[in-house]
């Protein structure tokens, strides 16, 4: 499987489909996500999945007919595959170089189209689980695009394995494929109803062997400031300058928990996105908690400042927004836990440590599971995801399709065992 595999791989790294922010007039945000789609359409098609069709959205989806008898595969309910395509707009996707290091051995990895980006082994302790592994990074220059093409690969290789060993038996598989995930709108038009699944998995997550059942609940928060703006030469009692009120809007939030000082479950507030001048200016800022109380508790420590902040500065304009934007899917999920024990169990079965764990972030999952969905997340192997230190072991992703193969095989047997 391994030399398909990276084959595979690194055709869909080198397209380039990364997402963009703030894009309200069109979906999915950028274009060339479709140029992907309509590749994985066509391979789809060779691979013999006859219904598959991408959307006027770009959502690809397909189905691999159950190869039970007509009884069986009424019992067995209909496992979802998903897996986005587009790549975070935070680091260049465009013009990906991928390497592969063969027998990795514990060294620090520098990057030569960039050489001050250094996989150090030091500070990735993953990486003393691939020791003897083919590691696959970019060259430096942009992330590699494991998030989520490795998912896209992986599930792209249990088709194809599943089609060449019918002994295999499996229920039907629903594929997705979707664009926009990286900007928060994933699932922004999905069709549940029409995607047709019982349950289903997004392959989006990360170190080998981690199933994930919960996710922050999540908000974003943008501060917009109206200033004055006159010939600073002639300001005196006239000027209100918006940067400087956004900076002490930035200080006076400074000593809250933030990314950079949490972990687990903690939660935080993260100024990600600051703009403008001195007659408008604003700073966007991402809320996240495990529990919707803490997610409420920081989102009246915003509105306190904004009051502070308006009384302070009185001749300028200070607005707020706060919108919701996912929910921790973990409440969902704990009403039917069998989607996530039977994924569990598939790790094991593959000969693999099984770790339940929390996504400190969010997936296609998390909305899918309050669209009435429920949809945990699987691992893909990969690691350092937005970044240029992104990298994957060839054998993680070889793991991960194994895993799939378990888990299509145990929803058969559990499902026809009542």
């Amino acid at each position: 499987m391994s030399s398909t595999m990276i084959d595979r791989f690194f055709r869909y790294v080198k397209i380039d489909t990364q997402s963009q922010e703030g894009i309200e007039d069109k979906y999915p945000s950028t274009d060339k996500q479709k140029d992907f789609l309509k590749l994985l359409v066509e391979e789809l098609k060779e691979l013999g999945l006859d219904d598959t069709k991408m959307d006027q959205y770009g959502y690809v989806m397909a189905t691999l007919p159950s190869n039970l008898s007509p009884e069986e595969t009424k019992k067995v309910p209909v496992i979802g595959l998903i897996a986005h395509v587009d790549t975070s707009p935070e680091v260049s996707g465009a013009n990906v170089k991928p390497l592969i290091h063969v027998n990795y051995q514990g060294d620090d990895i520098v990057l030569p189209g960039d050489r001050d980006q250094i996989l150090r082994f030091d500070e990735n302790p993953a990486l003393k689980d691939h020791i003897g592994h083919e590691i696959i990074t970019s060259d430096g220059t942009t992330l590699l695009g494991a998030d989520n093409k490795a998912g896209v690969t992986e599930i792209m290789g249990l088709l194809e394995y599943l089609i060449a060993h019918p002994e295999i038996k499996h229920g039907t598989l629903r594929i997705g494929f979707t664009p926009d995930e990286e900007v928060g709108a994933g699932t922004k038009f999905f069709d549940v109803k029409k995607f047709g699944a019982d349950y289903a998995y997004t392959v989006d997550g990360e170190k080998v062997g981690e199933i994930e059942n919960e996710t922050f609940n999540a908000s974003a928060a943008t501060f917009t400031v109206h200033g004055i703006n006159v010939h600073p030469g002639y300001a005196k009692n006239k000027l209100v300058n918006a940067i400087k009120i956004v900076s002490d809007i930035i200080m006076e939030l400074n000593a809250d928990p933030s990314p950079e000082t949490t972990e687990k479950r903690e939660g935080y507030l993260h100024p990600y996105v600051l703009e403008g001048g001195v007659e408008k200016a604003s700073v966007k800022y991402l809320i996240r908690d495990f529990e919707q109380a803490g997610i409420n508790d920081k989102a009246e420590r915003l509105k306190h400042v904004c009051e502070m902040m308006v009384k302070r500065f009185p001749k300028a304009k200070i607005e707020l927004e706060i919108r919701e934007s996912y929910q921790n899917m973990k409440v969902k999920i704990d009403a039917d836990p069998k989607v996530v024990e039977y994924a569990l169990e598939a790790v094991s079965r593959a000969g693999i440590e099984p770790e339940l764990q929390l996504i400190r972030g969010g997936t296609d999952g998390a909305r899918l599971c309050f669209m009435g969905l429920l949809t945990p997340n699987i691992f893909t192997g990969g690691h350092n995801f937005h970044g240029k230190l992104e990298w994957i072991a060839v054998q993680a992703m070889e793991e991960a399709v194994d895993t799939l193969i378990e888990l299509v095989q145990i929803w058969v047997e559990k499902s026809l065992e009542n």
